[in-house]
C-alpha cells in the first residue's frame, strides 16, 4: 500500500518534536534497501560496544601492522568496511575519461590562462562533467588544487531538484516522502563555499590565492556529480539517484559525499593527461560538505599527493565517538543522520546513538592518507566543530604515519573564524603545501591545538 505524502502543514507541528540524539523516530519512513556486490557486514546490534578508536593497524584477523606491504593490505580492509558503513559502494573508475576544451582565455592581462574543459565518461559516455582550470599563462607543470568551489567559468547550467521539504531545517528528513519529481530546470548554481566570489574567470584569477602563489586551480560544481537535495520519491528512495552520475549504476549504493568525491577522481583522471599540471602534486580540497567529499577523496584516491579538507565537521575529521550533543556539542552521528542521511551509506543509519558501536571512527579516512601529507583546516569558533573530535582524530591517525615516520605530515591548523574559510586556512594550506610538496623551509607548526580539546 502507497505511504501518504506527507505535505508541508502536516508536517509544521514536527519543528518543536525531535527524536533526540538516542535514536531515530520510529516514525521515519525507510529508505528502500539498494542491493549491491559487496557481502553483508553486521549491524550495529551484533557489533560490541567499543568506546576506543578502532585501530588502523590492527588487521581484521587481529594481527598488527609493521610493514608497509603490510599496511597497503590493510589499508584495502579499511576502505571496503568505510563503503560499506560510511559512505557507501563507488562504481569502478570508468577508464574512458575524455576531456573538450570549450573556452580558452587569458585573463589578469595575460598572466593566467582559464579553459573550460567539458569531461565524457562511463557507460557508453554517457555521463559528464565541467571543470574550470586555471594555470599560470607561462611555465609549468603546476602543482594543483582541485576545489569543488562552484560552477566554472561559462559552464552548462544544469535541471535542478529542488530541495527536500525537511532540509535545512535541523528536522529528521526521514520522516517525510515525495512526491516523485515530474521535471525540473535549469538553473544557474550558486558560487561555491568558501569565498571564492562571483563567477567569472577574471575575478576568480584576481581573487584566487592558489593562483597567487603559482599553483594551477581547477574548480567544479558537486552538484553536476550528485543534487544534494534531501527530496525524496513516493516510495522512499532518494530523488537525487535519478539525476547526475547515479543512473547509471545503479547496484551501488554511494551516498553523495562519496558521489563527489568519485567525480575528483575523475578530474584525477583528465589532469593526468594534461601538460600543464604536475600530477605528482595534486591537492584536494573543500569547504564544509565538500572539505567531506576531499576527505573521502584523499582516502580512496592515492594519487591525490595532498589532502586538506576545511571546516568539514559532523561526517569529516572529527572523531563520531567524540562529537554530538551527548558527546560535548556540535555535529556528530545522531546530527548527520538526522538531517543529511542522504550524505552517507544506507548503513550507517542504524548506529544513531551508538558510535561505540561502529567498526570504525573518522580518524579511518585520516589515516588512508599515510604517508601522503594531511592537513585539517579549522576554526576556533566554528559551531559545527568539536574541537576535542578533531584531536582525537588526529591522535589516533598518527600511528598509521608513524609507520613511514611521517608524523610531520599529519597537520592541524586553526584560524580564527566560524564555520568557513578565511585567509588563515589559505596561508596553512599553502605553507604546508610548502614544506612537503615542494620540500621549501616554513618555519610555522602544524601540530597546535585550542584549549577545548583536552590535553
Amino acid at each position: 500500500m502507497r505511504r501518504e505524502i506527507l505535505t508541508l502543514a502536516a508536517f509544521a507541528g514536527l519543528l518543536n518534536g525531535q527524536a533526540g540524539t538516542t535514536g531515530p523516530d520510529p516514525k521515519e519512513i525507510p529508505v528502500p534497501p539498494i542491493a549491491t556486490s559487496m557481502r553483508a557486514m553486521p549491524g550495529a546490534g551484533k557489533l560490541p560496544d567499543r568506546p576506543e578508536m578502532p585501530d588502523v593497524l590492527t588487521m581484521n584477523s587481529g594481527q598488527k601492522v609493521k610493514t608497509a606491504a603490510q599496511w597497503k593490505a590493510r589499508r584495502e580492509e579499511m576502505k571496503r568496511i568505510l563503503e560499506y558503513y560510511a559512505v557507501g559502494q563507488a562504481p569502478p573508475a570508468p577508464g574512458n575519461v575524455k576531456g573538450r576544451e570549450v573556452i580558452s582565455q587569458l585573463v589578469m592581462n595575460g598572466k593566467v590562462k582559464y579553459r573550460l574543459v567539458h569531461l565524457t565518461f562511463g557507460p557508453k559516455e554517457s555521463l559528464s562533467l565541467d571543470i574550470g582550470i586555471f594555470t599560470p599563462a607561462e611555465g609549468g607543470p603546476f602543482p594543483t588544487l582541485i576545489s569543488p568551489s562552484g560552477s566554472p567559468p561559462g559552464a552548462t547550467a544544469l535541471p535542478r531538484l529542488p530541495q527536500g521539504p525537511m532540509q535545512g531545517r535541523g528536522l529528521d528528513v526521514l520522516l517525510v516522502v515525495g512526491p516523485a519529481p515530474t521535471g525540473s530546470k535549469a538553473a544557474t548554481p550558486p558560487a561555491g563555499r568558501g569565498g571564492f566570489g562571483p563567477r567569472t574567470a577574471e575575478s576568480i584569477a584576481s581573487s584566487n590565492q592558489a593562483l597567487a602563489h603559482g599553483f594551477a586551480f581547477v574548480t567544479f560544481n558537486n552538484t553536476d556529480c550528485g543534487e544534494d537535495t534531501t527530496l525524496r520519491n513516493a516510495d522512499g528512495s532518494w530523488a537525487f539517484r535519478t539525476t547526475r552520475f547515479y543512473p547509471a549504476y545503479p547496484k551501488y549504493d554511494w551516498g553523495l559525499l562519496q558521489g563527489w568525491a568519485w567525480g575528483v577522481s575523475r578530474i584525477v583522471d583528465y589532469l593526468e593527461t594534461d601538460a600543464s599540471i604536475d600530477k605528482t602534486k595534486l591537492i584536494a580540497t573543500g569547504v564544509s560538505r565538500t572539505g567531506k567529499s576531499a576527505l573521502i577523496a584523499g582516502a580512496f584516491d592515492d594519487r591525490l599527493a595532498m589532502v586538506a579538507p576545511v571546516a568539514s565537521s559532523g561526517g569529516g575529521t572529527p572523531a563520531y565517538r567524540f562529537s554530538g550533543a551527548e558527546r560535548g556539542g556540535k555535529e556528530g552521528l545522531s546530527e548527520m543522520m538526522r538531517k543529511y542521511p542522504n550524505w552517507f551509506s544506507p548503513h550507517l543509519h542504524e548506529f544513531w546513538g551508538q558510535p561505540d558501536k561502529l567498526p570504525f571512527d573518522e580518524h579511518w579516512f585520516v589515516a588512508l592518507a599515510a604517508p601522503r601529507p594531511f592537513i585539517a583546516l579549522e576554526g576556533t569558533h566554528d559551531q559545527n566543530v568539536n574541537a576535542n573530535g578533531v584531536r582525537q582524530s588526529w591522535l589516533a591517525a598518527q600511528a598509521a604515519f608513524a609507520l613511514f615516520n611521517a608524523t610531520d605530515r599529519l597537520g592541524v591548523s586553526w584560524a580564527d573564524r566560524p564555520h568557513g574559510m578565511v585567509q588563515g586556512d589559505w596561508d596553512a594550506l599553502l605553507a604546508f603545501a610548502d614544506r612537503f610538496l615542494l620540500g621549501k623551509p616554513v618555519s610555522r607548526r602544524f601540530d597546535q591545538f585550542p584549549a577545548d580539546a583536552p590535553q
